[in-house]
Order: structure tokens, then C-alpha cells, then sequence
């Protein structure tokens, strides 16, 4: 047979093409549609979402695709899109036959409608987010299974926010399930299954509406500066479906000590839909706690055998959530039913009270008391710092709680309780300015060592609190302010975008518990040693606006305003690390992902 190279070509080039259209036949273009509020993409092969994204300020700013791949089809459907609409009938459905799943769009509405078939009985609706694009997260109360009842709200940070209703007389719940660690394969996810109609109710009809949910009056609407703050102002609220908990986020750990961020800023969130509000999220992971359960900062949670004591802040941060909910609730059922069990957390805290009156941790937190291998955890949320003994934050802290759980007695009519709780509240104010003020940098220390020694390294949140919750007079306060000011200018931080750091000076190895570099031992700037972050940015502008020093509060506000609309405190970096914490370069040190203390600050912008 003689060789002819062009009859071998053409042959090549015709299989090609036959390849090329027989995969155009099994993966046509997906449907589209787009409204300055979202848009969508749906496969053509069966019901299921290849892209998601959601600008809820409408405007037109439609970022990363939130969803991943779909699963394979398990089944043939005929696909007939018309306008606006698209509906999927089973491969033998009559095409006069209602559709077993029917997307309906309008500028800020999708509806999804599922219709019974008993020859072919639809299938759920599954969509899989990607973490890493959204921590998408699902906001409503949960069943014991994780469903999650309608309505409910489903939020993107950064993006926006979806407010799911049913039809009236529907009565489903939406499958709700995260993983961290990976299992999609191989990959983390968020899981939101919209059941599908059955025999016993025959039709189902779901509507997302992107809405915006935050507090404030028209003039914070009209005010680009403000688009951060109305886009995000959810983001700290962070189920996770498997621990029922408002988590750090919603496949992350539920934490005891920072409970009370969240509760914080329930207290002004509008209703997230009808009869559905924020603090009930937080009078749910209350109900945990309560029953046993156990977040970060309790003594062995997960089996941590390096927590052995509960951290200091960890039942203060659960009174005042306690404390907040009943304020903004005013469910004194709940309060009545639950006070004993208040009770013994009030007295978990006022067993960790020394002589003079502070709340004191068993380690001396002495210079050089930690050991190169971690045996024990310092005594609150910066848990790499050897914060111990007598700790400015957490008493700062429990002082606020205590006045809570004071009033919260009053509200029982326990006026002896009242008066125990608020004494020992006015203890820890009479010891703590003469315990913790360090003149010679002029600000506040960060704890004082069993030696006797204060531990300074201008903790900018240490200050932030005591201000905001009272504990400093205000001739003090403003010196203080001073001092820090001087000394953030001094070191050269002008990153606002990224938050503020902890610390502005370098905490010395001695006093560093955790000695990998990578969490910041001996290594400024990374993690909690000086990284910057949102977290706790909050009392540093609350203490600022309650001393009337707008101006230096707006300095920092404004443009951290500006690196939450730019979603600077999410997602992974070319590192590998997450920018939920972040040198002052802008370089990514943490690890969550997203967590949710970075949104506290969010809630400043109300007391401008």
C-alpha cells in the first residue's frame, strides 16, 4: 500500500471534527441568565447550577463563581428554556407535562419550582459552594438532622445574600451540610439541597430574593464609603450545621470565646426574614453551650490535651452573649428557664478571682515559663501570646460580663444576686487601672506576670476594650489613646485596609507560647505577633468615637471600610495561606479562611 500523507491528514482532521461536535453534543453551552443583582448558569443536560455569583448592593459586581462542578446527570431530561425560564422534564415526560424542576428569573428573584412526577420522581436540587470563592453559609434554625427550616437567609461574604421563602403551605426543609477538611473529593464545600415535590406535596416552590440586611438610616444607603459595611454586615453570623453553633465559620470550630462578638452585633441586625431574626441564632448556640456542649477556650475541647484550663474570656464572652440576647430579646422565658445554668458560669468566672479582686489564670506567665513544646495554652483568644496570671483582656472582659449578669438578676428579681455580681464587677474596676496602667509607655499592659512584672507591647485591643466597656476614666482613656496613636505612627503602620495589629512592637521569644515561626515566634508581623487583621478593630474605633475623636476614628474606619468591599479578609493566597490575617505588606498568614472576628468591626460604623 503506497504512503499518500494527505489522505492521512485529511482523515485526521475529519475525526477530529467528529470528536470535537460529538462533545459539543454531550456538553452544550450552559443557560444564562444576568441582572446587576446575579447571575446564573444552568446545566443543559439536567437540573443543577455551574455558576453562581451575587452582588446585593446591585451593583453589577458579579465576582468569583460560588459553586462547584455538579455531579454527573443520574438521569436523561429534555431542557426548554423560554424568556426567562427554564424548565427540565424527564427524558419521557409529555412536553405538555409539568416540569419536575422550573428556574424562573427576574432582576432580583430566582424561583425554583418542583413538580411531582410518579413515573419519574424528581431528584433534590443539590448546589455545592466553593469556600474558597465564598464562605457560604446558611442562617436559620436548624432541626436536629442540620435541615434548616424556612425561611432562612443564605450569604455570601463578600458578595451578598439570598432570603429563601417556600409557597405557602409547603412545609420542607433545605439540606445544610459543610466539611473543612475534605470530602467533595478532595475538596472543602458548603452543601445546600432544596428538596424536591413528592407524592405528599406534590408541588414546591422555593424564592431566593437577593436582599441586603444590615442596620443604619438611608444616608449609610446612599454613601458609597458605606458599600463594605452593607454588603458584609452578616458575614460574622457563621453556622455550622453539624455542631448546630455559630462557628468561626461554617465548617470551622464553634468557639465559647468569641461568642459574644456575634451576640455583640445581633443586638442591631434587622430581622433576617419573617419571624426570624439574628439573635435567635445566637439564643440556639446558647441552647448548646448550655447543654453541655463545649466550644474553643473550654478546658479539653476536642480533646485538646494542651487547654487544660478554660481560657479566662471563654464563660465572660458566654454571660455577656447571654447578657445580650435577653437585652435585645427581651425572652425572659428563656432567661427563667436557663438562669441556674447562667448561674454556674457566673460562678466559674468569680472562682478564678484572687485576692485583689482580678481574674487570675494558674500559669505565672513569667518571661521564659513556656517550654519550646506547647503543654499548655495561655489564658485567652490570643492563645500563641503568654497571656496568663492576671490578664488585662479577660478582666476587662468579665468586668463588662458581670454588670450583665447583674442585671440579669435584677430582671429575675434576685437582688442578692444583683448586688454579688455587681461588687464583683466594681473589684476587678477598683484593681484594674493600678494593676495594668504601665506609665512608662503610658497604655495599657497586657498582663501582669506571678513575678510581678508587666507584660507591654502596646496590645492595641487591650486598651480598645477597657475604654469601650468603662473600666478607665476618660482623662486616662485619652491619654492612652494618646500614647497608642504616637506609637502606631511611630512604627510606621498605615494599613488600615488590613485591620490594625495586635501588638506594635515585637513580642520577645520569652514571652511567645507557640515557638513554630509560622504562628509568629519570633517573627513579627506574622499571625498574632503584630499581624494585622480586622479582629478586635472594633474597641480601638468604639473607644475613639466614645472619647469624640471622630476624626482619628475615621482614619482607621474609612479605609477598612474600603478592605471589606475589596473582600481583603478572605480566600487563600499564592502562599498558600489565608488572608484572615495578613503581614503589613498585605502578605497572608492565617489559616481559616474566614473567621469571623474580623466582621466585629463592621458594627463601629454605628456609633460614628
Amino acid at each position: 500500500m503506497s504512503y499518500n500523507p494527505v489522505k492521512i491528514w485529511m482523515l485526521a482532521l475529519v475525526s477530529f471534527l467528529l470528536v470535537q461536535a460529538a462533545r459539543a453534543q454531550k456538553a452544550p453551552a450552559p443557560l444564562h441568565y444576568q441582572s446587576p443583582y446575579f447571575k446564573v448558569a444552568l446545566a443543559n443536560d439536567h437540573p443543577a447550577f455551574l455558576a453562581l455569583a451575587v452582588d446585593s448592593l446591585g451593583n453589577g459586581r458579579l465576582g468569583a463563581n460560588l459553586v462547584r462542578p455538579p455531579a454527573s446527570a443520574a438521569q436523561a431530561f429534555t431542557v426548554h428554556s423560554s424568556g426567562q425560564t427554564v424548565a427540565y422534564r424527564s427524558a419521557d415526560e409529555a412536553p405538555a407535562a409539568p416540569p419536575v424542576w422550573a428556574f424562573e428569573f427576574s432582576n432580583r428573584e430566582l424561583r425554583i419550582r418542583s413538580s411531582y412526577n410518579a413515573a419519574s420522581p424528581p431528584q433534590p436540587l443539590v448546589a455545592v459552594f466553593n469556600p474558597w470563592a465564598s464562605h457560604a453559609t446558611l442562617l436559620g434554625m436548624e432541626n436536629k438532622d442540620a435541615s434548616v427550616r424556612l425561611p432562612a437567609v443564605l450569604h455570601f461574604p463578600d458578595q451578598g445574600t439570598f432570603r429563601i421563602t417556600l409557597s405557602e403551605g409547603s412545609r420542607v426543609a433545605l439540606g445544610y451540610d459543610a466539611e473543612r477538611f475534605g470530602r467533595y473529593p478532595n475538596k472543602d464545600y458548603v452543601r445546600v439541597t432544596f428538596p424536591a415535590a413528592s407524592r405528599a406535596m406534590p408541588v414546591v416552590e422555593y424564592t431566593l430574593k437577593v436582599v441586603a440586611i444590615y442596620p443604619g438610616g438611608p444616608k449609610l444607603a446612599g454613601d458609597p464609603r458605606f458599600d463594605g459595611f452593607r454588603r458584609n454586615f452578616l458575614n460574622i453570623f457563621q453556622l455550622n450545621p453539624r455542631r448546630h453553633m455559630l462557628a468561626n465559620n461554617s465548617a470551622s470550630d464553634p468557639c465559647a470565646l468569641n461568642l459574644y462578638f456575634p451576640a455583640t452585633m445581633a443586638l442591631r441586625t434587622p430581622p433576617l426574614a419573617k419571624g426570624l431574626t439574628a439573635l435567635d441564632l445566637v439564643r440556639e448556640t446558647l441552647d448548646q453551650y448550655l447543654s453541655g456542649k463545649k466550644g474553643c477556650g473550654m478546658a479539653r475541647y476536642g480533646g485538646n490535651t494542651q487547654q487544660i484550663y478554660n481560657f479566662l474570656d471563654a464563660y465572660p464572652s458566654l454571660l455577656t452573649a447571654a447578657s445580650d440576647y435577653v437585652s435585645g430579646s427581651n425572652d425572659l422565658p428563656w432567661l427563667r428557664k436557663n438562669y441556674a445554668g447562667l448561674k454556674e458560669w457566673a460562678a466559674t468566672v468569680l472562682a478564678t478571682q484572687d485576692g485583689n479582686g482580678l481574674l487570675s489564670f494558674p500559669a505565672s506567665g513569667n518571661s521564659g515559663s513556656w517550654p519550646a513544646k506547647i503543654a499548655l495554652r495561655p489564658a485567652n483568644w490570643w492563645d500563641t501570646v503568654g497571656f496568663a496570671h492576671e490578664d488585662a483582656y479577660s478582666n476587662a472582659l468579665a468586668y463588662h460580663a458581670l454588670l450583665g449578669m447583674a442585671e440579669l438578676a435584677r430582671r429575675m428579681n434576685r437582688p442578692d444576686d444583683a448586688r454579688l455580681y455587681a461588687s464583683k464587677a466594681q473589684a476587678i474596676r477598683s484593681a484594674y487601672v493600678k494593676t495594668f496602667y504601665d506609665p512608662s509607655t503610658g497604655v495599657l499592659a497586657g498582663w501582669k506576670s506571678a513575678d510581678g512584672k508587666l507584660h507591654d507591647y502596646y496590645f492595641t485591643f487591650v486598651s480598645g476594650v477597657a475604654i469601650t466597656y468603662g473600666l478607665v476614666p476618660n482623662p486616662l482613656a485619652n491619654s492612652i489613646m494618646d500614647h497608642m496613636l504616637a506609637k502606631m505612627k511611630a512604627v510606621g503602620y498605615t494599613h488600615f485596609q488590613y485591620g490594625l495589629p495586635g501588638n506594635l512592637i515585637p513580642i520577645r521569644p520569652e514571652d511567645y507560647v507557640d515557638h513554630n515561626p509560622r504562628f509568629g515566634y519570633n517573627a513579627f508581623q506574622v499571625y498574632e505577633n503584630g499581624g494585622a487583621s480586622g479582629n478586635y478593630v472594633y474597641f480601638t474605633l468604639r473607644a475613639l468615637y466614645k472619647l469624640g475623636r471622630r476624626k482619628q476614628a475615621d482614619a482607621i474606619l474609612f479605609p477598612l471600610l474600603g478592605g471589606f468591599e475589596a473582600g481583603n479578609f478572605q480566600g487563600k493566597g499564592p502562599n498558600g495561606m489565608t488572608y484572615d490575617w495578613r503581614a503589613w505588606d498585605g502578605t497572608p498568614h492565617g489559616y481559616e479562611g474566614l473567621l469571623i472576628d474580623n466582621y466585629l468591626a463592621l458594627l463601629a460604623v454605628l456609633y460614628r
